[in-house]
């Protein structure tokens, strides 16, 4: 049996996720039945996480395992093929064979997301950011995304009722930015909880915009209590940015 890794892209407008479920249209399920086909053997992918309803991805990884064995030559063939084959939102960029101790999902020492906030009424960015008029404080924001990396503990983030056996995170990385009419919140960490990027900028907001201190947005974070959080802001502007494995893994 071989293993081989995927990196691909994808808008999420049209999928309900990643993951496969039943009567949706999910990432994976596409991708799935695409191999299956080209390869002529029954594929199923493990993706390096979930993403949700409309959230995009600009770099995601997927393993599969597979009898056959595929040269360089070939994965590019096929990687080709499969572009031919998916709608054009999705994107391969490349298929190789790694060990098949390497595993997609729990390789990774980080994964870095990018939350996309438009100023500016843009119907080119329609689901692809989240649009929101008005004065927001940013250097406040920075100052209290700046502090996430003393937090260990984000439950006041998390999805209730999850599968996940522990809230621990460990943030490297927690910024706004502005690229022209666009406020962009980037954070990296080592692995991120159901909601949790979604729910961050939400309450960084409430912030920005004066519903609550930066006081109130610490004891938030402290109270282990996602109803005392911020509402989780649109999925059309987060997206999968980096996901990064150890150094010569591949």
């Amino acid at each position: 049996m071989y293993r081989y890794f995927v990196k691909l892209s994808y808008d999420g407008t049209a999928y309900h996720g990643w993951q496969t479920q039943r009567n949706a249209h999910t990432v994976q399920h596409a991708l799935n039945e695409a191999f299956t086909l080209l390869l002529r053997t029954p594929v199923i992918l493990t993706g390096c996480g979930r993403t949700d309803t409309g959230v995009h991805a600009l770099e995601y990884y997927a393993h599969f395992d597979c009898e056959k064995e595929l040269n360089p030559e070939e994965c590019d063939r096929l990687a080709f093929k499969m572009n031919q084959y998916l709608k054009e939102d999705i994107a391969i960029h490349k298929i190789f064979r790694v060990g098949c101790r390497i595993h997609s999902r729990f390789s990774p020492v980080s994964r870095t997301y990018r939350y996309v906030i438009t100023r500016k009424k843009d119907p080119f960015l329609v689901k692809r950011a989240h649009y929101l008029y008005g004065k927001i404080d940013i250097p406040s924001m920075n100052e209290a995304a700046a502090w996430l990396k003393s937090v260990n503990d984000f439950t006041s983030y998390s999805k209730a009722d999850t599968d996940t056996k522990t809230n621990i995170c460990a943030v490297s990385q927690a910024e706004w930015t502005e690229e022209g009419d666009l406020l962009v919140f980037t954070i990296t960490a080592d692995r991120f909880l159901r909601n949790m990027v979604r729910a961050i900028v939400g309450t960084l907001l409430d912030l920005g915009t004066g519903k609550i201190t930066l006081k109130e947005f610490k004891k938030i974070t402290a109270d282990k209590d996602r109803s005392r959080a911020g509402d989780s802001v649109p999925a059309c502007g987060l997206y999968l940015a980096q996901v990064k494995y150890p150094e010569n893994i591949f």
